[in-house]
């Protein structure tokens, strides 16, 4: 069974960064589209960024620039560094795996603040 989990969130001042991690057991891990999500309080979960089974990759025009996805076949992780974070980037960040099913990890809160 596929399971994720995700680490890395915390309290980070604006102009910061933060590095997140989504860690990945079970099999088949190249096969997955692996992406990340993000739900702000009263907003609708959206997608940050993905890397599919062929390295391509595809950002938010709110995070281009500022966050970069990478994933890791030998660790079965996949990463999101965020540079230059904002107040508005503020959210609980979900790690997301499909590939004929659609699978979510708990989620990891980031909070943008002075």
């Amino acid at each position: 069974q596929v399971q994720l989990v995700e680490s890395g969130g915390g309290l980070v001042q604006p102009g910061g960064s933060l590095r997140l991690s989504c860690a990945f057991s079970g099999s088949g891990f190249t096969l997955y589209t692996k992406g990340w999500y993000r739900q702000a309080p009263g907003k609708q979960r959206e997608l940050v960024a993905f890397i599919t089974s062929t390295d391509s990759t595809n950002y938010a025009e709110s995070v281009k620039g500022r966050f970069t996805i990478s994933r890791d076949n030998a660790k079965n992780t996949v990463d999101l560094q965020m540079n230059s974070l904002k107040p508005e980037d503020t959210a609980v960040y979900y790690c997301n795996f499909r590939f004929r099913t659609n699978i979510w990890g708990q989620g990891t809160q980031v909070t943008v603040s002075s």
